[in-house]
C-alpha cells in the first residue's frame, strides 16, 4: 500500500485507516489545516518518532474497567521529550465528533457538548462581531460580510469576576482542541469567599473537553455556598472546607458521568480536578490528578509551596526519592493514577492542604500546561516576579498576570492546553519586583540562581503551612 496512506507525512508515525489526525503530531490528514513539518531534532520531532516507534506501559485499572495499554515515548536522554505528552491512562482514541444533530456550526471537528445539558456547557464568546473585517457578524459559524470562520470560543477564554481574582484558559500552540476548563467565583470582599476550579480533560479519553467543563462548573456550584463558621475555631473551619471540597469532587464526577453518552466506551470522558476555596483569608486546596495549586508569597524570606500532591507516576517516583526534575521529565511522567469519570477509582478523596493568606502574594491554580515548563515553587515564584515586573501598572492584576503566564508557556512550546487562575493577596496596585528576573532557557525552564529561602513556619509533606 502507498506509504502516504499508512504513514504520517510530517512525523512518519503509523496512520490508522480512518484517522483524520495523526496521533503523534496532530497533522490533519484531510488537508484542511496542515502544520509545517516538525524540525528534525526538536522535542516535538523526537516525541513523534518515539510515538511512532511506540513502547507500551501496562497501567493499573480500577475494578470493573477494561485493561489498559498506553503508548508512551521511549526513554530518552533529552529531558524535554516527555513534556509534549499529556495525561495518559488508557489506550489512545481518535477525536470524537458530536452526536448527530448536536454538531457545532463552528467546526465539524470540534467535539462540543453532546448531552441534554449542552446549553449549560457553552462558553460565552463575548461578541458575534467579526474580528477579521470588523464590519460583519457571525451567522452559522461564518462572517456574513467577509466569510471568515468564527473562532471556537473554547480555544481561549478569560474570567475576571473581581479585581483580585482572574484566570485564562487557552488551547496552547500544538493542540487541536482545548480540553482544559476553569470556573471562578468571587465574593463581595477580597479573600472573603473566592472559588477557583481547574479541570484538565484526559487527552486520550472521549469528549474530555465536555467532561472538564462540566466538572469545573458543577464543583463551583457546590463551593459557592457559604462555609459554616458557628464555632469559629480555625481547625473546625478548615475541616468544614475540606469536607466541602470532597463534596465538590463528588459533584464534579457526577457531572462527568452525566455527560458520558456511552457507558461502555473503553475510554469514557474523564478529567483531573483541582480547586481552591478561600474563606476569610484561609485558602484550602483539594486535588485529584495532576493539576496543581501553589502559594507564592512576594517576600523572598517566605517559602513558596506546592499545595497538595499529584496522583501520578512521577509523584510516586518523587516520594521514593527521585529528584523532581528527573521524575517530571521521564517517559511516564504524565501517567496519572486517579481521575474523575465513570471508570474512576473508588477512592476519590482529594489531597488537601491549607495556607493562611496573611501576607502579599499569589494563590495560583493551574493545569500541567503551565507547570510542565516551571514546576519548582521557588522557580515559579521567580517567574511570577519577572512577569509581574514586566507588566508595569497591570502587574498586580490577576487576569493580566494569568495571560502573561499563558504567553510564557506558549513561547516555551505550548505543547498542552494551558489554564492559569490566580487570587491576589494584598494590594493589586503595581509593586517593584523584589527578585531579579531569572534567565529563561529556550525550552522554558527557569534557571534558579539563588538558594531556596528558609521557611518561617513548618511545612508539612503535603504542603500545608503551619504557623
Amino acid at each position: 500500500m502507498d506509504d502516504a496512506l499508512t504513514r504520517c507525512p510530517v512525523c512518519g508515525a503509523a496512520r490508522e485507516a480512518d484517522a483524520s489526525f495523526c496521533e503523534a503530531c496532530g497533522h490533519d490528514f484531510t488537508g484542511l489545516a496542515s502544520p509545517a513539518p516538525v524540525p528534525p531534532g526538536s522535542p516535538g520531532a523526537r516525541s513523534a518518532q518515539a510515538a511512532a516507534a511506540g513502547t507500551t506501559l501496562e497501567t493499573a485499572a480500577p475494578a470493573g474497567s477494561s485493561g489498559t495499554t498506553a503508548v508512551l515515548p521511549s526513554a530518552s536522554s533529552d529531558p524535554h521529550v516527555a513534556r509534549v505528552e499529556s495525561q495518559v491512562r488508557q489506550a489512545p482514541v481518535r477525536p470524537q465528533s458530536a452526536a448527530a444533530g448536536d454538531e457545532s456550526p463552528l467546526d465539524i471537528g470540534w467535539t462540543g457538548p453532546v448531552s441534554g445539558s449542552s446549553a449549560a456547557l457553552a462558553v460565552d464568546s463575548g461578541s458575534d462581531g467579526c474580528t477579521e473585517c470588523g464590519q460583519g457578524h457571525f451567522a452559522d459559524g461564518y462572517c456574513d460580510t467577509c466569510g471568515a470562520k468564527q473562532p471556537n470560543p473554547r480555544d481561549h477564554f478569560a474570567e475576571s469576576p473581581a479585581e483580585w481574582l482572574g484566570g485564562v484558559c487557552d488551547i496552547g500552540a500544538r493542540k487541536q482542541r482545548n480540553e482544559d476548563a476553569m470556573a471562578l467565583l468571587a465574593g463581595t470582599q477580597p479573600l472573603a469567599h473566592d472559588v477557583l476550579v481547574v479541570c484538565d480533560g484526559v487527552s486520550n479519553s472521549t469528549n474530555s473537553d465536555v467532561a472538564s467543563l462540566a466538572a469545573a462548573r458543577a464543583a463551583r456550584e457546590v463551593l459557592d455556598d457559604p462555609v459554616p463558621r458557628a464555632m469559629g475555631l480555625p481547625d473546625a473551619v478548615r475541616a468544614a472546607i475540606e469536607r466541602r471540597l470532597g463534596e465538590a469532587v463528588v459533584a464534579a464526577r457526577a457531572a462527568v458521568v452525566e455527560n458520558t453518552p456511552d457507558p461502555t466506551d473503553p475510554t469514557p470522558p474523564s478529567c483531573t480536578f483541582v480547586a481552591a476555596l478561600v474563606s476569610e483569608g484561609l485558602a484550602v486546596v483539594g486535588n485529584v490528578g495532576d493539576s496543581r495549586a501553589y502559594w507564592l508569597p512576594d517576600d523572598p524570606a517566605s517559602t513558596p509551596v506546592q499545595l497538595g500532591a499529584d496522583d501520578s507516576f512521577a509523584a510516586e517516583q518523587i516520594r521514593e526519592g527521585m529528584p523532581r526534575k528527573e521524575a517530571e521529565t521521564g517517559a511516564h511522567a504524565h501517567a496519572i493514577t486517579r481521575w474523575l469519570g465513570i471508570d474512576s477509582p473508588d477512592d476519590l478523596t482529594p489531597h488537601t492542604a491549607s495556607v493562611r493568606l496573611d501576607e502579599d502574594g499569589w494563590l495560583l491554580v493551574c493545569s500541567d500546561g503551565l507547570w510542565n515548563y516551571c514546576s519548582e515553587p521557588a522557580d515559579l515564584r521567580t517567574l511570577v516576579a519577572e512577569r509581574t515586573a514586566g507588566l508595569g501598572e497591570q502587574g498586580r492584576r490577576p487576569a493580566a498576570l494569568a495571560q502573561s503566564l499563558v504567553d510564557f508557556a506558549n513561547a516555551a512550546g505550548g505543547h498542552d492546553n494551558i489554564t492559569v487562575a490566580l487570587v491576589r493577596s494584598g494590594g493589586t496596585a503595581p509593586l517593584a519586583s523584589t527578585a531579579s528576573p531569572a534567565p529563561v532557557a529556550p525550552d522554558g525552564d527557569i534557571a534558579s540562581t539563588s538558594a531556596a529561602p528558609k521557611p518561617d513556619g513548618e511545612v508539612a509533606p503535603d504542603g500545608t503551612v503551619h504557623d
